[in-house]
């Protein structure tokens, strides 16, 4: 695997690294309501209830298929602070 890159807000750095390391991830400001959907809809029925497994799968996955995905998304749907990171790599 490549250089890993991490934007970390807080310090308003960029992080390479070539060892994969595990991170925790916390979500702010998210909708409650599309989580517990997610959680049915999604986790519970393809992941065994193991959120933390499905949200590793589909960001592989997501990953994997930028070209689609990008295809998929209006201009707006994209925030500046996501464009503005993937333009430095």
């Amino acid at each position: 695997m490549g250089n890993l890159w991490l934007y970390m807000r807080k310090a308003g750095s960029v992080l390479a690294t070539k060892d994969d390391f595990s991170v925790d991830l916390i979500l702010h400001d998210f909708s409650a309501s599309l989580l517990v959907e997610f959680a049915e809809k999604i986790v519970r029925s393809y992941y065994s209830g193991n959120m933390s497994a499905a949200i590793k799968d589909l960001m592989q996955k997501t990953v994997s298929e930028e070209g689609l995905v990008l295809t998929h998304l209006k201009p707006n749907d994209v925030s500046n602070s996501i464009q503005n990171v993937k333009r430095e790599h």
